[in-house]
Order: C-alpha cells, then sequence, then structure tokens
C-alpha cells in the first residue's frame, strides 16, 4: 500500500502537462531561517523550478520561498535562491545514469510536509511534444464535459 504525502503545499500542474512523468522520487530539501515557517504559510511556487545535478549533488533552481514576514536577520534575502536536495548517494547515481542515457529532465512536482520535515518529489519525466499537449488538453475537457452531464442527472 502506497503511503500518500502529508500536507500538500504545492502541487506543480505544470509539469504533468509539459512533461511525461516516468518517475518520482521523495527528496528532501536544504533550508535557511524562517523559511520552513513561511513554507507552512504555503509562501512557496515551485511552476517555474527545475533541478539539476552538478557535482554529484542535486540542486534546485528558480524555486521560489517568500521571506517569512515575522523573521529575523537570519531570514535569506534572495527568495530564489538555489537550494540543495537530499538523497542517498546511490539514488543519485541511478538518476545519472538515466538521465544520461535518455532524454530525461528532472522536474519538481510537489513541496509537501512530512511530519516535520518539508519534503520535494522529484519527477524523471521526457517534454512532451506539442501534439502530446493537444491530446491531453482534449482529454481534460471530455472529462469535464461527462462530470457536468453526470451532475445534471
Amino acid at each position: 500500500m502506497k503511503k500518500s504525502p502529508g500536507k500538500i503545499i504545492v502541487n506543480n500542474k505544470k509539469a504533468y502537462f509539459n512533461y511525461e512523468i516516468i518517475s518520482t522520487l521523495e527528496a528532501g530539501i536544504v533550508l535557511k531561517g524562517c523559511e520552513v515557517k513561511s513554507i507552512r504559510n504555503g509562501k512557496a511556487a515551485i511552476a517555474d523550478s527545475f533541478a539539476r545535478i552538478i557535482n554529484n549533488e542535486i540542486w534546485l533552481f528558480n524555486t521560489y520561498i517568500a521571506p517569512y514576514e515575522q523573521g529575523n536577520i537570519q531570514n535569506p534575502s534572495d527568495p530564489y535562491m538555489n537550494r540543495k536536495l537530499l538523497l542517498h548517494q546511490r539514488e543519485i547515481q541511478k538518476l545519472i545514469g538515466k538521465i544520461s542515457s535518455k532524454n530525461l529532465y528532472l522536474v519538481p512536482t510537489k513541496l509537501y510536509l512530512k511530519g516535520n520535515l518539508v519534503k520535494v518529489q522529484i519527477g524523471l519525466g521526457r517534454p512532451k511534444k506539442k501534439h502530446d499537449k493537444r491530446q491531453s488538453i482534449k482529454d481534460k475537457d471530455i472529462q469535464k464535459n461527462l462530470d457536468r452531464a453526470t451532475k445534471l442527472r
């Protein structure tokens, strides 16, 4: 039985639209100052984020975490700073092997709380082509129309 993540703070719908997600992986994230409190308040965005492997470490780029209003001098000044993701070395080596052999990218799909910890779900996916995106839009519209029809009955 698959465990569900804790309280989901941010869900990246854009990642599922632009990429065909093959597999997902849970990673911890290194945060500074009052960033955890800001994330608990829901002031984070991962819509334009991406992850890269640099020197056998995974880094998350372009993630927005707003500064905490009641914070102190320890608050980071840049809300878009790069953040390191925490994974075991063998998991990183598997990802390096998959990414180098195929046209795959690391995309954050969810940011959530698991107990007191902030976790990021990273999806390993390949970009969708334009006709694939059109097909997913058509499927979504058909599903909406079916849901409306069943509600009217």
